[in-house]
């Protein structure tokens, strides 16, 4: 590796809602300032999660630090190691997760659920990020990115890729049932569409547009439905599922009116599986019909280390593939725009 700069190009802001400054003169943090357990990471890509975009407004319940530099999907190399508490060595290949660091030694970290430790830390939220080009990361969180993958490739999968499929891996399906994918079109969406039907789901697809539908298509769609279409949306997914509607619902869109229609038409034991994070709002469920029907409301969060290392590997060996563009970190809050006009087709990654 290159000798390590002082300075270096970091998107950062330092109160809600923004600018974004773009700057070339930001320090980079130096081997004697790092601490036991951290390692130095030249990030090279970065992709852009929408919880990014919640970051800079602080519109969640918990606020993020300020001043921040987001970012949580970055694929890079080690620069610095800390040959102490890794076996990572200067030159490898990792990821950068949102989850930064965990304890792992509480009854949810010892149970493989580390997200929700107590004391977790979080990327480009509660620490700075991968919107830069040195990335300051904990080694017992960093994921090896597999020989071969393209970084640019990773670095969805490192939150996107991630957090889809442990969701569906909690959706209690089977190969050959009905899995709805909502949002099927987006960043979250079109990587679920590849896991559910590299893992033999049958998948409804629905997103809005024709550009969606084919990309869905393109992906191992079973069925498309345009939510925007004229008549009831709850009759025409129960129509594509002879009647009885999918056995899961994942929902990755930011939509709150999504949620509460999943519980009308999802089948008995039907699991709606909640990803997507639409601020102030709540799942409406009838308390009759949920326990009538079976029905299982599943919060997924990110996954662990594991289902990290699982979700490259299907990238790895080309079950999944992100649709991806790649932009300058100097595009930042150009695509922040984009984002929330909806105008995104899959992932835009950042070249750092």
């Amino acid at each position: 590796m290159a000798a390590i700069p002082k300075t270096q190009t970091a998107c950062v802001f330092t109160k809600h809602n923004g600018p974004i400054e773009v700057r070339t003169d930001h320090p980079v943090v130096q081997q004697k300032d790092l601490k036991p357990g951290e390692a130095l990471v030249n990030v090279k890509f970065t992709g852009v999660c929408h919880t990014d975009l919640h970051a800079l407004k602080g519109d969640w319940p918990a606020a993020p630090k300020l001043p921040l530099v987001g970012g949580h999907e970055g694929a890079g190399y080690v620069a610095i190691g800390d040959n102490t508490t890794t076996n990572l060595k200067v030159g490898d290949a990792v990821g950068i997760k949102w989850l930064a660091d965990s304890c792992l030694d509480c009854e949810v970290c010892r149970e493989g659920q580390e997200a929700t430790c107590q004391k977790a830390e979080t990327s480009g939220y509660s620490k700075d990020g991968s919107f830069q080009q040195y990335a300051v990361s904990f080694t017992r969180h960093l994921t090896p990115i597999p020989d071969g993958l393209d970084l640019a490739q990773a670095a969805p999968v490192l939150c996107a890729g991630v957090t889809v499929w442990k969701a569906i891996k909690q959706s209690n399906t089977k190969p050959g049932d009905y899995i709805l994918i909502a949002g099927a079109g987006g960043g979250l969406g079109h990587l679920a569409v590849q896991y559910a039907s590299a893992m033999s789901l049958r998948v409804i697809a629905v997103d809005t547009g024709a550009d969606k539908k084919a990309l869905c298509a393109s992906y191992g769609a079973e069925i498309f439905l345009d939510f925007k279409d004229p008549g009831s949306f709850i009759d025409r997914v129960k129509a594509v599922t002879g009647g009885l509607g999918p056995h899961a619902a994942l929902m990755t869109s930011s939509s709150g009116a999504a949620y509460n229609e999943a519980l009308e038409y999802l089948r008995p034991h039907g699991t709606l599986v909640a990803v997507g994070l639409p601020p102030d709002t709540y799942i409406k469920a009838n308390v009759f019909w949920t326990v009538f029907k079976a029905l299982r409301i599943v919060g997924s969060y990110v996954g662990n280390r594991q289902d990290a290392i699982e979700a490259l590997d299907f990238a790895a060996r080309g079950k999944v593939k992100a649709e991806i563009v790649v932009e300058p970190l100097a595009n930042l809050e150009s695509v922040y725009h984009r984002m929330e006009n909806g105008g995104i087709k899959g992932r835009i990654v950042l070249q750092c």
